[in-house]
């Protein structure tokens, strides 16, 4: 797939206000400071589309970009930042969750998750919350330029033992790094073939 227009649409905390066009949306998701941005722009070949920031939590609202006019890719608050307000956490989590829950044109969700790290008891539960939902998502390893190779296959292989204790299988499983746009090209292929299957 090439990317050829990618715009903002539109950010809220509705679902109410969400596009109801009917697209496909892919939904992108992680801990704060997974390098969520950083990916998206990496994708849409698109430096500036989704705004990055050295700051945790930037993300606060459900953000809409079409893309190629065919499809919607939404970026999603970061659950997990420590220093946001229990309120506000609570706030980004109950509308997290609605939208995940009842957008009914929502055909994956990329779960972002940092290479460089074992695996997070925050991710897991996540994961673990979106299969007992119903909810398709994607395993995204970011910031794999930032290991070495045998450091990123031993915590691949933590990640997958964990996931078995409650997965018969694991769901797809791409790597990828917004520095040398490794992984972008399989990531669009996945989304060109998810959409095919719609039509």
């Amino acid at each position: 797939m090439k990317i050829k227009e990618a715009a903002f649409v539109i950010s809220n905390t509705d679902i109410s206000k969400c596009p109801t066009d009917g697209k496909a949306e892919y939904a992108f998701i992680g801990r704060s400071n997974v390098g969520k941005s950083s990916l998206i722009n990496m994708i849409t070949d698109h430096s500036k589309l989704a705004k990055t920031s050295g700051r945790p939590g930037k993300t606060q609202l459900i953000n809409h970009f079409i893309i190629n006019n065919e499809w919607y890719l939404v970026d999603l608050p970061g659950y997990g930042y420590a220093k946001a307000s229990k309120t506000s956490r609570s706030q980004w989590e109950k509308f997290i969750a609605e939208f995940l829950r009842s957008r009914e044109t929502l055909y994956n969700v990329f779960v972002l998750l940092d290479s460089r790290l074992e695996p997070q008891k925050i991710d897991l539960e996540f994961m673990n919350w979106c299969g007992e939902k119903g909810i398709p998502f994607s395993m995204v390893f970011t910031k794999i330029d930032k290991l070495s190779s045998t450091a990123l296959q031993k915590n691949l292989a933590r990640y997958k033992k964990e996931m078995l204790k409650h997965w018969a299988e694991l769901p797809p499983v791409f790597t990828t790094s917004a520095t040398s746009k490794f992984g972008r090209e399989k990531l669009l292929n996945y989304i060109d073939h998810i959409n095919a299957s719609i039509d």
